[in-house]
């Protein structure tokens, strides 16, 4: 896996290289993703007024504290949104592509003030038969809770760059 995130561009000066190209992955491999990210109520009520998920369980304080949960639930896309984003800085920031997600799995609830984590294990790599000088990775995800409790889990399949020579 890569570990160089800085290239030389002059002397004594550097620039980031954060991500991923194809030769960097290795299928087994498991990165994970930091710093974590604490869900605050702000995230919950704009991103599901934004998404236009009105349901009262994550916008409704009131109708929260009668359901199962006793309290308000953050809305999934914000889970998802957010464990995906923690990918991007490694995973996908060198990306041509998204070419989609399979598999997603809310595996337990989130609420305002629990701090998300995630991790992602390299499943699949390949080069693109259309693409020269591309290749197709998919990887799963698996978002973790400030107790270690997965609360959501999927697969991605990203198509990235192959190295260059020059890079």
């Amino acid at each position: 896996m890569k570990t160089n995130s800085f290239v030389a561009v002059g002397p004594g000066t550097y620039r980031e290289d954060g991500g991923m190209v194809y030769e960097d992955f290795v299928p087994g491999e498991v990165v994970e993703h930091r710093p974590g990210r604490t869900i605050t109520m702000s995230d919950n009520v704009w991103s599901s007024l934004l998404c236009l998920n009105q349901h009262p369980l994550h916008i409704d304080a009131v109708y929260a504290e009668q359901t199962a949960f006793g309290r308000l639930v953050v809305s999934s896309l914000v889970t998802f949104g957010i464990v995906n984003g923690m990918t991007v800085a490694t995973i996908s920031s060198k990306g041509v592509a998204n070419l989609g997600w399979d598999k997603v799995r809310l595996t337990a609830p989130v609420f305002v003030g629990d701090t998300l984590y995630a991790r992602t294990r390299i499943l699949t790599k390949r080069e693109s038969r259309n693409r020269p000088g591309e290749g197709i990775v998919t990887v799963h995800t698996t978002g973790l809770n400030q107790d270690g409790a997965t609360v959501i889990e999927f697969e991605r399949t990203i198509l990235v760059p192959r190295q260059k020579e020059d890079r």
